[in-house]
């Protein structure tokens, strides 16, 4: 039987699960873009693969609406959003086909000159391949045991190249630091680059989400915040290979900040027909260090003391997290006093249509891993329209926010000090745990040999939601007392039985309960020289 050649296409076949009403369907990406205004949203199962995904849609809508031209000034640009905004008939056609028929621009997966977001030199400078459960976030390779999957890497399972390129996203934006496969580029094997991690590892993104998914991808395209130098191009539209000894391109925008940071080389094995992926190699894409560069979609931190390349981080994924702990860092305005930052892209939300404005959401993307090679958990949520409540519109309720945000976050550290003193108080015999730390600034939730400490956290962040949300209608009511009567509450509750139990728990927790509704004590101020 004749060889079936094996393709897919990244534009034209179904690999994009999309949600409109209670129906589901795969779309590539010319029909997402075509039928963008008909979708309600994403319904990618990857949370980590969606946020990649949206990052490479920014990108395409950027050119497809011209809204990637850096010679418009700020209200032309932002001129052309709103009329784009306006249109009820969604993206142009006749530009989005232009676009994917571009034959200067490949999409097709298993090209053998420009495979999409692939390189093809790997089959040549890799002895052999990674292993298809690789891959496949998930699933066990290597020498990792196979404790809760029935798959090894002496029988691998082929993996639909639907399913495959949602993997390859997450790889490219969080993917784990390490060598991975042995390149050889020339005749040199590098041996101390040591593999760098994703752009986006264990980080959580923020994005705009509108009524439509055409709404969506306008309002998540990043303005331009610097002077532009370069050709801005993504990496499938670029004509030359990934080159691993060549100086990094320059961040340029949106392309290259959005699509272009990966510190990861791929390239997917076909099965007979293209319909599937049997093996994929996966090692390290640069010898050269990353340029800086800012995510609009993360909140960044600012650390004064640190060295320069360091003073600046995103912030970190955390699966325990609940998103209305986020708020504080999404409402604030930028302000050079906070040590953080909410995403530039909300600083594009302000000129938006009225009603557009007010009916977004915020969809939010973590993945909770370590900044090496472990997984945790990723996760998803969306919040209700919030932006009414920006400092922008309503600083009075921006401010309170923000206050009970920083009061709950103190208390939960609080509350893991004291279950872990009065533990040891149980244990050792009566003593007087004190805290005399200020509510200067939230408290870290640190980790306790207390067998209460995590038992009484897990107790208190549902009691702090709720508190939280009624002290935003209760202005006059102190947050510290709400929420130190959630911390004892909590700390009661997951200590009952103990103190039945244990000689001196009872008294251990009545200690912690009466130092968690003192108020702290303020250090003096030193007298000046």
């Amino acid at each position: 039987m004749p060889c079936v050649p094996a393709r897919f296409s990244a534009a034209d076949d179904p690999w994009i699960d999309v949600r409109r009403g209670t129906t589901y369907r795969q779309l590539g990406l010319r029909d997402l873009f075509l039928d963008a205004h008909t979708i309600d949203d994403l319904a990618i199962p990857i949370a980590p693969s969606a946020s990649g995904l949206l990052r490479v849609a920014a990108a395409i809508t950027a050119r497809i609406t011209g809204l990637d031209d850096p010679a418009l000034s700020a209200d032309q640009w932002n001129t052309r959003r709103w009329d784009l905004l306006s249109a009820p008939d969604g993206f142009n056609s006749a530009a989005v086909n232009a676009y994917f028929d571009n034959q200067a621009l490949c999409f097709e997966v298993f090209d053998p000159v420009r495979p999409w977001l692939q390189d093809p030199l790997l089959a040549s400078q890799c002895k052999a391949p990674s292993g298809i459960s690789k891959l496949v976030f998930g699933r066990p390779a290597g020498n990792n045991l196979a404790w809760l999957s029935p798959h090894h890497d002496l029988d691998p399972v082929p993996v639909p190249t639907a399913q495959a390129l949602q993997h390859l996203l997450v790889h490219h934006y969080y993917g784990a630091s390490g060598g991975g496969t042995p390149r050889t580029v020339g005749r040199r094997a590098p041996r101390h680059l040591g593999g760098r991690s994703g752009p986006l590892r264990s980080t959580v993104s923020f994005h705009p989400l509108g009524r439509t998914l055409y709404e969506t991808l306008l309002v998540q395209i990043p303005k331009l915040t610097a002077e532009q130098t370069g050709t801005d191009l993504c990496p499938w539209e670029d004509p030359a290979p990934p080159a691993p000894d060549a100086p990094p391109a320059p961040m340029t925008w949106p392309g290259r900040i959005l699509t272009g940071r990966s510190q990861h080389a791929l390239l997917l094995v076909p099965g007979h027909d293209g319909s599937c992926v049997s093996d994929v190699y996966l090692t390290w894409a640069t010898e050269r260090p990353p340029l800086p560069a800012t995510d609009p979609y993360l909140v960044i931190h600012t650390k004064g003391n640190a060295k320069p390349e360091l003073r600046r981080y995103p912030r970190r994924a955390d699966a325990d997290k609940a998103w209305w702990r986020e708020l504080d860092a999404l409402l604030l305005a930028p302000d050079e006093r906070r040590a953080f930052r909410r995403p530039q892209i909300f600083d594009t939300l302000n000129d938006l249509p009225e009603h557009v404005r007010t009916s977004l959401r915020v969809r939010v993307h973590g993945f909770d891993q370590d900044g090496k090679v472990n997984n945790r958990r990723w996760y998803t949520a969306i919040t209700p329209p919030i932006l009414a409540w920006a400092q922008e519109h309503d600083p009075e309720r921006a401010a309170r926010i923000a206050e009970c945000v920083a009061a709950a976050e103190h208390h939960a550290g609080r509350l893991t000090y004291l279950a872990g003193q009065a533990w040891k108080e149980t244990v050792n015999g009566p003593g007087r745990p004190s805290d005399d730390r200020p509510l200067g600034k939230p408290e870290k939730e640190k980790k306790s040999t207390s067998p209460w400490a995590a038992p009484a956290r897990a107790a208190y962040w549902p009691l702090a939601e709720h508190a939280f949300w009624r002290l935003l209608d209760e202005p006059d009511v102190p947050a510290r007392r709400a929420f130190a009567t959630a911390a004892a509450q909590a700390l009661r509750a997951t200590t009952a039985g103990d103190c039945v139990r244990l000689r001196h728990a009872a008294r251990a927790i009545a200690a912690a309960v009466a130092e968690l509704h003192r108020p702290p004590r303020t250090r003096p101020q030193e007298e000046p020289r």
